[in-house]
């Protein structure tokens, strides 16, 4: 599966600083709890959040969905000319000038080949991008839900959690 380097841009930028369950928080013992009964806790923490939420921050990111196919490429400058030389040959030689036809075609369909292609590229990033923004608002949606469960969980066993 082919991802787009924005795309995995964007999901590095979410997942710094989080290779670890707990890093993004600071976690106080407001009721003494021992460093060890602490670690015990954010384990635990960090398994129940993960069944509750379904979300796993200390795997790798996984897209959702394929990303957008490329379209059969459209024309392009090249072939525009090419045809347009030969629509062009033809109605200049019904015009009387087989010559000036010729050129005239081969230089409108270089122009509406090239214009064909450029807009098709502009929809396919249109496609890319819109779908990378899926992907990166889907895991940020997920990663939210897991944090919010783990700040619960930890709240709910006596800690301050910021």
């Amino acid at each position: 599966m082919k991802v787009g380097i924005s795309f995995l841009l964007t999901l590095f930028l979410f997942c710094v600083g989080s290779p670890s369950f707990a890093q993004d928080f600071y976690i106080y013992p407001a009721e003494g709890q021992s460093d060890e009964q602490r670690d015990k806790d954010k384990y635990e923490c960090y398994n129940w959040a993960r069944k509750e939420s379904g979300f796993d921050p200390m795997k790798v990111p996984q897209a959702s969905a394929p990303p957008p196919e490329k379209e059969e490429q459209e024309g392009g400058a090249g072939e525009g000319f090419a045809k347009g030389l030969i629509g062009g040959a033809a109605i200049g030689a019904i015009a009387g000038d087989t010559g000036k036809g010729a050129a005239i075609g081969a230089i409108g369909g270089g122009l509406i080949g090239g214009s064909r292609r450029s807009e098709q590229q502009k929809r396919e990033q249109q496609k890319q991008q819109q779908w990378e923004q899926q992907q990166a608002q889907q895991y940020a949606q997920a990663r939210n839900s897991y944090n919010r469960a783990y700040v619960a969980c930890l709240e709910a066993r006596g800690y301050s959690v910021k």
